[in-house]
């Protein structure tokens, strides 16, 4: 049996406590390879800040290489493109606070459900929400 390719999609809370507690999960849960997307970023160099710190804990909490990817400005678009351009079988979805978040606001996880994918919602002081 393979890895399953799983995308992390985050901005500002891609180094939260509460996401990296969801990637160890994950990765005990059996063989996968993570690839950390940073959409919407204001800026490409936001994004590349946020992946320079993001990355080395999300890779301690893996246990393995984790792969990141800067895209936007529409997460819902970038996601889409790393599902069918990567063959992406889960997303972990990190959004800020409901009353803050616009993917939230958008209904970016049943949106991004609908690709057919195993959706993992991460947001603080939420219990884990996964759809497949």
């Amino acid at each position: 049996m393979g890895s399953t390719r799983v995308l992390v999609v985050a901005n500002r809370t891609a180094a939260t406590p509460r996401l990296l507690e969801a990637v160890r999960e994950r990765a005990a849960e059996g063989p996968c390879e993570f690839t950390l997307l940073i959409p919407d970023a204001e800026e490409r160099s936001m994004g590349d800040w946020t992946l320079d710190h993001a990355l080395p804990l999300l890779e301690q909490a893996a246990g393995a290489p984790v792969r990141g990817l800067v895209d936007g400005p529409y997460a819902f678009d970038a996601i889409y493109q790393a599902v069918r351009s990567e063959g992406v079988e889960e997303v972990i979805l990190s959004t800020m606070k409901r009353s803050y978040s616009r993917w939230v606001a958008a209904d970016l996880p049943g949106r991004v459900a609908r690709l057919g994918v195993r959706v993992t919602t991460i947001e603080p002081s939420v219990p884990v929400a996964t759809s497949s």
